[in-house]
């Protein structure tokens, strides 16, 4: 700038400038080869009495200066020769007054340029601001996102990074009860340092680091390391900590005024990185890292405990598991002695007697090879009756006594549970000698009669790893002494002749059986072969009607597509037919009517199809047709109109003469079409238009259709984005009494900063809110703005309007209750709007949630009175605060419907006088309306005449000036 002032004079001219600026403070400069005699000058003329745009000629130097309340700008200049021609008031012709012009355009451009820097310096302040909030809000988020610690401190050492520099950065915890630290995170580009956040480090009296003294002192160290070790009268021999950094900066941690840790960052390389602005910074968002650091504690305790309780109850689950498994175990074996018991009743021979001993068995325990050994009569021999064994297949029925283990327990009549070694052990005494594979664990159990060992009960296992224990020898032992009576009783009623009948009886039984098997087979076969056709009907057809369903007419419809790409292929339409008010058919006479009605219906459209065409039910009373062969939209219409007639004709159904009609949507074939579902979405389309223009008639779906389903299903994305991103704002229409035009509150309104068409009413975009469900989100970003900004108009109320939907769901109150407590705002200061749909829908839940909002100081309002029941029926008996006349009736005031609308307002201000509460009139647009409002008794009123919905503004008596509420 000042090289700009420099060039428009002479050369070798010097120039000086000073200022005395409200943001920038005290400030000065000058052009290369001016002295610090000009420049003094200069700044000693900013302190000189008051004259702006006066200039002053002080040993050999011009000076001049611009004032602006109380900001100054001094201008100097110095020549080496003598002024330029016209510098001075008495110099004449065109050049005279140069001097006055050129400070004049010096001082203008002075004061822009200080404009500018106060600019730059509140952007920069701007950006500082909004970084610091972003790094809040994630430092914030971060203890609720699940993380592990190390990883939330890492992500914290990125945000701290992103604020200041910290390549260098620590946190560390420390305890003061016994003056020790933990090294939370540690991030150092020179320290080889690796500590471990569980490790505990002490500190000692000994211990002389920068880290030790911030903790004791519990004041911020900043500066460079040598510096601050110096100032802590550390000798540099006992310094214990890590490398000297050229910069350093540490400030505590505080919890409830006691020192809990720290945070330090540090530079090797660059010096004067931290200043009091980052020391601030850093203690100012070091208290919310220790807020994210105990909730993030909490979490992991919380955590910790669950992990316990959840290993004490799978201890005390495991306990009565066992106990469980203990009882079975009883049960089973009661059970099993109850079957070896009648097993000696109903057992049919030995052998199957053998057979289901064996299977009782292995359900106790591991009997995968299992046998029954019994001396013989002489006692020469052991008889092998029943075996089973994994290994040895050849059936052994009898051997000649040996040394064997069998042998070995009827010799000693005890029980025998021994391992391979063990085994191999007997083997080494000469007690035993192995008879065939050798076992990695046999128990053999003696079975007995009268006190006399005459056999046994064996049981081995060839698998490593799968042996017995003590327990299953008890159990075996108790089962053994079971199956001696039970052997007993079977050998008295046994005899070879008895088993061979039984045999030959058993054989023919199952003959029989197995013929009668294989007879119901076929049938079954048969059966399920016409039960399968009936499902592919079922699948591909109507139960009620008997049309094709859904899926059939997608087939043919696919068909169709392919079809017409072909040369020969003629085009198609498909007809989308909808009963008109089906559901007051069914909801006065009844479903079964209805259904008669709908087969009525079928059997009328199937009578007019051609051969090629399809007509289908698609669910409740939609019905979809495939006609072929259709050239252009007026054959469609004619088609259509020949179906409504045929429908159109009465009938009787439950002794009623109905007179059923429908709408016809029609979507002809076009390239674009590639689904069967994008041609039913487009004749669905047409149905619905077709019922907006009055039922009974056809409509066919045009471009126009197709471009507003297009601009609607845009909208909705726009809305989602929207919702996303907050872009939605509430607007304040001022509530005034309308007796002397106070101001008691406002009506919050809601508009979206669409980001191409601009500022959107709710007339714009509720009904796409409504029909995808988005709304509910929409209405609550808008609370929360209107809660958030409450503290803008501390005297004044305002309200919110909620749709029935969200006013009877189940978390409404508790959720802008809640929203209220976390903005610490009084709930006495918000007023609900609901209408009248709202209370009739669920009288007993909407009482509920209005008594508990008035329990905590809201109040309830009904908007829209006089458009719906208006009945004392059921207004006196809810808590309403107060009446919102519907502007309709407020316009109506004035003009050719004055005497019916003013009837209108009086009688809801003689119910709201009845019931004890207040009226508040809307649309209120002229002073005549205001005047016959007070007139008839109204209390309050908003509208255009007292101001349009706007963005509130920051100080409240601004809005109410430009409002014009004096």
């Amino acid at each position: 700038m000042v090289d700009a002032l420099q060039r428009a004079l002479p050369a070798g001219t010097r120039i000086a400038i000073a200022w005395h600026h409200a943001q920038l403070g005290l400030g000065s400069h000058r052009c290369p080869g001016a002295d610090d005699a000009l420049q003094r000058a200069v700044v000693a003329h900013l302190d000189a009495a008051p004259g702006d745009g006066d200039t002053a000629l002080r040993e050999g130097t011009w000076l001049g200066r611009s004032d602006r309340g109380a900001e100054r700008v001094a201008v100097g200049v110095a020549f080496d020769d003598a002024p330029p021609e016209g510098w001075t008031e008495q110099a004449g012709g065109e050049r005279a007054g140069v001097k006055r012009t050129w400070f004049a355009l010096a001082g203008d451009l002075v004061w822009a340029m200080l404009r500018l820097a106060d600019a730059d310096t509140r952007i920069e302040a701007l950006e500082k601001s909004k970084r610091l909030q972003q790094a809040l809000y994630e430092i914030s988020d971060l203890a609720g996102w699940g993380l592990e610690m190390r990883e939330m401190l890492a992500r914290i050492h990125r945000v701290v990074g992103h604020l200041m520099p910290a390549e260098n950065f620590y946190i560390v915890h420390y305890d003061d009860e016994d003056d020790s630290i933990r090294y939370l995170y540690f991030a150092d580009s020179r320290d080889r340092f690796d500590p471990d956040p569980d490790t505990v480090y002490p500190l000692g009296e000994g211990l002389h680091s920068m880290t030790a003294a911030l903790l004791r002192h519990g004041r911020p160290l900043v500066g460079s390391a040598r510096d601050i070790i110096e100032s802590l009268g550390i000798p540099h021999e006992e310094y214990a900590g890590g490398p000297l950094s050229e910069d350093w900066l540490g400030v505590p941690l505080l919890r409830d005024g006691r020192v809990c840790g720290a945070i330090v960052v540090q530079d090797y390389d660059r010096i004067h990185c931290y200043g009091s602005e980052e020391q601030a910074l850093l203690e100012y968002v070091g208290q919310h890292i220790l807020t994210s650091l105990d909730r993030k504690t909490a979490q992991v305790e919380l955590e910790r405990r669950v992990r316990e309780r959840t290993h004490a109850l799978e201890r005390a689950n495991q306990e009565l598991q066992n106990e469980v498994l203990e009882r079975q175990h009883a049960e089973k074996l009661q059970q099993a002695l109850f079957r070896i018991t009648e097993l000696s009743v109903s057992a049919t021979g030995l052998e199957h007697f053998y057979a289901d001993l064996h299977s009782i068995i292995g359900e106790l325990l591991y009997a995968r090879n299992f046998y029954v050994a019994l001396l013989s009569t002489d006692g020469d021999y052991v008889e092998f009756p029943y075996a089973a064994d994994e290994i040895e297949t050849k059936t052994l029925t009898r051997r000649k006594r040996a040394r064997g283990l069998s042998e070995y327990v009827i010799d000693t009549g005890k029980p025998l549970l021994a391992m391979r070694e063990g085994i191999q052990a007997l083997e080494a005494q000469g007690l035993v000698r192995s008879i065939g594979p050798l076992a990695w664990c046999w128990l053999g159990v003696p079975l007995t009669r009268d006190g006399v060992v005459e056999g046994l009960i064996g049981v081995q296992s060839y698998t490593e790893g799968v042996a017995f224990t003590d327990r299953d020898q008890e159990l075996l032992t108790f089962v053994a002494h079971h199956i001696d009576a039970a052997l007993a009783r079977k050998r008295a009623q046994d005899t070879l002749v008895a088993a061979h009948a039984e045999l030959e009886t058993r054989v023919q039984t199952r003959t029989r059986e197995l013929a009668d098997a294989n007879r119901e087979l076929r049938e079954q076969i048969a059966e399920r072969l016409r039960a399968e056709q009936r499902l592919r009907h079922q699948a591909r057809h109507d139960s009620l009607t008997g049309l094709p369903n859904r899926a059939q007419l997608q087939e043919r419809l696919d068909d169709a597509i392919m079809r017409v790409t072909s040369a020969d292929a003629r085009p198609f339409a498909v007809l989308f037919l909808d009963i008109d008010r089906f559901k007051l058919i069914n909801d006065s006479v009844g479903h079964v009517a209805g259904d008669e009605l709908l087969v009525e219906c079928s059997r009328r459209i199937s009578q007019l199809i051609l051969r090629d065409d399809l007509v289908a039910r698609l669910g409740g009373d939609e019905f979809a047709l495939l006609v072929e062969n259709v050239e252009s939209a007026d054959q469609a219409r004619h088609y259509a109109s020949s179906i409504l007639r045929a429908i159109g004709q009465p009938l009787w159904i439950e002794g009623r003469e109905i007179f059923p009609s429908a709408s016809i949507g029609i979507a002809l074939w076009h390239p674009r079409y590639r689904k069967s579902e994008e041609l039913l979405r487009d004749a669905d389309a047409a149905m619905y238009r077709a019922k907006r223009l009055g039922r009974n008639r056809s409509e066919v779906f045009g471009e126009e259709m197709r471009a507003e389903a297009m601009r609607l299903l845009d909208l909705e994305a726009d809305l989602r984005r929207a919702i996303m991103h907050d872009a939605f704002e509430p607007h304040f229409q001022p509530i005034l009494r309308l007796a002397d035009r106070q101001q008691v509150g406002y009506e919050a309104l809601v508009r979206w900063n669409h980001e191409q068409r601009g500022l959107l009413t709710p007339a714009e975009f509720i009904g796409v809110g409504e029909d995808s469900a988005l709304i509910e989100q929409v209405d609550w970003l808008m609370y929360g703005h209107v809660v958030a900004s409450m503290g803008e108009y501390p005297k004044d109320y305002v309200s919110i309007n909620v749709s029935p939907r969200h006013f009877l769901s189940d978390n409404f109150s508790d959720r802008l209750l809640r929203m209220l407590d976390e903005a610490g705002q009084d709930p006495r200061r918000l007023r609900i709007e609901i209408t009248e749909v709202a209370l009739i829908e669920d009288a007993s839940r909407a009482l509920k949630v209005l008594r508990d909002l008035r329990g905590h100081g809201i109040e309830a309002l009904l908007d829209d009175f006089g458009t719906g029941f208006s009945a004392l029926s059921y207004l006196h008996r809810f808590p309403i605060q107060g009446l919102k006349i519907d502007r309709s009736f407020v316009s109506g005031l004035e003009g050719e419907t004055r005497t019916e609308s003013l009837a209108l307002v009086r009688a809801i201000l003689a119910m709201a006088l009845t019931l004890g509460i207040d009226t508040i009139a809307e649309g209120i647009e002229t002073e005549a309306q205001r005047e016959i409002l007070v007139e008839q008794g109204c209390q309050f009123g908003q509208g255009y005449l007292f101001g349009k919905p706007r963005m509130l503004d920051r100080n409240p008596s601004s809005f109410r000036h430009r409002q014009g509420l004096h």
